[in-house]
């Protein structure tokens, strides 16, 4: 695949905000427990939804959108979190690889869990992969329902309220902006890249110890 071709690929989350906020609030909802959609654009997602909403081509409110959004995501997670703690020794035993589960993902997130403890699942919010997965682990875990809930809101409060924010600050100072979105999609891929690697060569050196 050539940068065209990616760049056509990740841009795909623009086609996804002109769908609507209920489309957004669905890719933001499964992105953030359903372990098959792992995959699905997180953080670019929202920050250009607030630049989209700043510059005026996505017609909400911006606090409409910071609610439904936060709802998606808690819920989202919180689903994630009941499949782990009632369905996630049958995905804790599966040794196959397959497109929609990666067992490299659910093992960087346990060392990520041993090495931030419950902070974690704040944390992660802001982590591709690990945002997916964190609840999973949480409910495999059995974390108590009070201390899960009030981590999952505070997480889930920090990520969309910032990352949307951030970007509705922007379209709405700037909105020559809007021109430049495969530039803002392309620095979260890198980034997102860059914690993919780092996770899977910590995880490899882990095992090598």
């Amino acid at each position: 695949m050539d940068i065209t071709d990616l760049i056509k690929y990740v841009s795909d989350s623009k086609e996804i905000i002109r769908a609507g906020l209920i489309t957004i609030a669905v890719v933001v909802y499964a992105e953030n427990g359903i372990f098959f959609a792992f995959f699905l654009p997180g953080d670019y997602l929202l920050f250009l939804t607030g630049i989209f909403v700043g510059t005026g081509v996505l017609k909400y409110p911006i606090i409409v959108v910071l609610l439904t959004l936060f709802v998606a995501a808690v819920v989202g997670s919180l689903t994630g979190f009941l499949f782990g703690r009632y369905f996630g020794s049958n995905l804790e035993n599966r040794t196959k690889d397959t497109w929609y589960f990666k067992r490299k993902h659910l093992e960087s997130t346990r060392d990520f869990f041993e090495k931030n403890g419950n902070m974690a699942l704040i944390i992660s919010r802001f982590l591709p992969y690990v945002r997916t997965f964190a609840p999973i682990l949480a409910g495999i875990s059995k974390m108590k329902y009070p201390k899960y809930l009030f981590l999952n809101v505070l997480g889930g409060f920090l990520w969309v309220f910032s990352l949307v924010g951030s970007g509705f600050f922007l379209g709405e100072k700037y909105p020559w902006i809007i021109n430049y979105v495969h530039y803002v999609i392309l620095f979260f891929l890198a980034v997102t890249t860059f914690t993919v690697v780092r996770g899977y060569f910590n995880l490899r050196k882990k095992k090598d110890e």
